[in-house]
């Protein structure tokens, strides 16, 4: 997702401060790590980088050259070539997402041009990249040293209720759909949107059907608590959350409750844990509703007058500085989800070039890595760690492949 600051907006009571500082990997660790990742390829399910390179770079490849580090670029990426190489990344979903504010044939249009930019950022980088269509694909792609890379499709708005639109998006290869983003559609309701069907309706629960029916994986995040249970229910292959985290730790509604994480454990799926502290930290999640408290009381004091608006909340923020946000936070919603759901339901979905801060350590793609780590000293056995890194999501994607191989045509 890209972000959205009216999101965070939610009072919440801060957690106590903990210890940000994790100590570096040894030798033996890292060692440990690059065995598992050279075996199991570490998929990330989520990552922003086509419309970043659309909205912050003029939707021109040759301002964002990929093969060199983008932390240099203005605004600078997360993403890029050497440092997904650091990161050992062997698969990744990039997300053709478009804003939830375009409807109907104006999302579907964007939608195809977001594919079309990726397809060809693929193409410009054939030694990094290739297209994979299927778990096999990832597999093979992995296995000869480059990237396995995936269209992962935000928001369910742009198949503009209609399912034949649903199979030409996949037939041009998005492997997911995200069913809705921050607005609810006219078939399902958004985690962060009045209630509109009650989760799911009747020509949504089709969506579902269809959807298992081509090969197309059901993405849960960003819908409602109850359109997540009328998905669970309908859907008969896996379904994944590409970029959601655990609701008991850090309650945002875009977060998976527990009872969704028992229904995922039953039906196979994959959570895949974003990074982003807005979502997984209620100490910035306390921080953002401050501020954003703040710059209402500077606008009804100020009305007209948006430049004292942002000097009054550059003071209040230099005088109340954002809370960092620890790597054990995000290490904690991948214990508790793989407490509730199972260890074998659980694996990564950063959100990388759609958010604007990310957890200590955890800046770039480069950093997978000292997640594992994390893990590892907390007892993550290595095939555990296998199983987060793209054994799980490999294992539900042959699942629904499967489902669709014995759907009628």
């Amino acid at each position: 997702m890209r972000f959205a600051a009216s999101l965070f907006a939610v009072t919440l009571m801060a957690l106590p401060t903990i210890a940000l500082a994790q100590t570096p990997p040894t030798p033996q660790e890292r060692a440990r790590i690059d065995r598992i990742l050279r075996r199991t390829p570490l998929i990330d399910g989520h990552n922003d980088l086509p419309w970043a390179i659309r909205d912050d770079h003029g939707n021109d490849l040759d301002n964002v050259d990929l093969s060199s580090d983008t932390r240099r670029l203005t605004p600078p990426l997360h993403t890029d070539i050497p440092r997904l190489r650091e990161g050992r990344v062997g698969g990744q979903f990039w997300s053709v997402y478009v804003p939830a504010s375009l409807k109907g044939t104006a999302a579907t249009e964007a939608t195809f041009e977001q594919i079309d930019l990726t397809r060809r950022m693929i193409a410009r980088h054939p030694r990094v990249f290739e297209f994979a269509d299927s778990a096999d694909d990832i597999v093979r792609i992995h296995r000869a040293g480059r990237i396995a890379s995936m269209f992962g499709m935000e928001g369910g708005e742009a198949i503009n209720n209609n399912l034949a639109l649903l199979r030409a998006f996949r037939q041009a290869g998005v492997l997911y759909m995200t069913l809705t983003h921050s607005q609810n559609t006219d078939w399902v309701d958004s985690a962060t949107a009045a209630p509109q069907h009650g989760g799911l309706s009747p020509f949504g629960e089709d969506v579902i059907r269809e959807m298992n029916r081509v090969g197309m994986l059901v993405d849960l995040s960003h819908v409602s608590a109850d359109a997540m249970r009328d998905a669970l229910r309908v859907s008969t292959a896996p379904v994944i959350f590409s970029h959601s985290s655990a609701f008991a730790i850090a309650p945002h509604p875009r977060n998976v409750p527990d009872d969704v994480l028992e229904l995922v454990r039953a039906n196979g799926g994959v959570v895949m844990v974003n990074f982003y502290p807005g979502f997984i930290d209620n100490n910035v999640r306390a921080w953002s509703s401050n501020r954003a408290a703040e710059d209402a009381r500077l606008k009804a004091l100020n009305p007209g007058n948006p430049d004292a608006v942002s000097a009054g909340l550059a003071e209040w923020a230099a005088a109340n500085p954002r809370p960092e946000t620890p790597l054990s936070v995000l290490a904690d919603h991948i214990e508790h989800i793989g407490r509730v759901a199972g260890r074998d339901h659980v694996g990564i979905g950063s959100d990388y070039d759609g958010i604007p801060f990310l957890p200590v350590g955890m800046d770039g793609v480069e950093d997978y890595p000292a997640l594992f780590v994390e893990l590892a000293r907390r007892g993550w056995s290595d095939a555990e760690l296998a199983g987060l890194a793209g054994g799980n999501l490999l294992r539900a994607l042959r699942q629904a492949e499967r489902v669709a191989s014995r759907a009628s045509p």
